[in-house]
């Protein structure tokens, strides 16, 4: 099914799959594919069928950030309000959906479109795919979470070098360097991509998502309160349905059945 010409959906077997759809411009975001992902991304929240996410783009771009024939328009609003309307609540949804969000670079992922994927948690992208902070080259700063996320994953001398010069890192550099999860041969992208949203959707979903909230937490907590954390989030997963079913399966030596519960 589709949202609008310019989003494509789809749910099967728990796995809910949303494509950018604006090949023609690189997948690049105006405001109604803007609106369309946060309603398709409220709706995977909410949905309780929907084990896993899976974000990735038509064509030959995963996104190319904003549209600026958008941007430019005289009747658009500014630059900030775009920011504040449209892109951080799409990284906000992201984050704090409690299911695991799986970004399928195939293709460049630009500007905001890199830090949307940079928000997801896990990135694999195609061998041919490549990442850029284009934001300098136009005279803007990084946004959609992009000062946040990029000096964690890489370190604050690689970020800032990447967002102050623009330089374009292929799929296998940003692989080396941690910004990215998994660089997969084009070939072989497809498959490999089906395989690991179909493992995410098979595992004890409920433990994925206090990972991801503990995960979320690390980023501004102390030690001694993260360790608070874990003993809580560890209580609240030892009396899940997963929690026993994992440890029945294993005393039985057979394969789980995981329902997320």
């Amino acid at each position: 099914m589709s949202d609008s010409n310019s989003l494509i959906f789809s749910l099967e077997a728990g796995i809910a799959t949303i494509r950018l759809n604006r090949p023609d411009v690189f997948n690049s975001i105006n405001k109604p594919l803007a609106l369309a992902l946060q309603e398709r991304l409220r709706a995977c929240k909410e949905d309780a069928t929907v084990r896993a996410v899976l974000l990735t783009g038509t064509g030959k771009a995963f996104c190319a950030g904003q549209d600026l024939a958008e941007i430019t328009d005289p009747s658009s609003p500014g630059v900030s309000e775009i920011v504040e309307q449209h892109y951080n609540p799409i990284v906000q949804l992201i984050r704090d959906l409690d299911k695991p969000v799986v970004a399928a670079v195939n293709g460049v992922a630009a500007g905001a479109g890199a830090n949307i994927a940079l928000a997801c948690d896990l990135v694999v992208a195609k061998e041919s795919a490549s990442f850029i902070q284009a934001f300098s080259k136009i005279g803007l700063i990084p946004d959609s979470g992009g000062t946040y996320f990029l000096p964690r994953l890489i370190g604050m001398q690689r970020a800032t070098a990447l967002m102050m010069t623009g330089d374009k890192v292929s799929a296998s550099e940003a692989e080396r360097m941690g910004m990215i999860y998994k660089a997969i041969p084009d070939e072989n992208f497809d498959n490999e991509v089906v395989a690991l949203v179909v493992k995410l959707a098979a595992m004890p979903t409920k433990g994925l998502a206090y990972t991801k909230q503990l995960l979320n937490a690390s980023f501004h907590n102390g030690l001694e309160q993260q360790l608070r954390c874990e003993a809580d989030y560890q209580y609240r997963a030892g009396h899940t349905a997963d929690y026993r079913e994992g440890v029945s399966a294993f005393m039985e030596k057979r394969k789980p059945t995981f329902t997320g519960e």
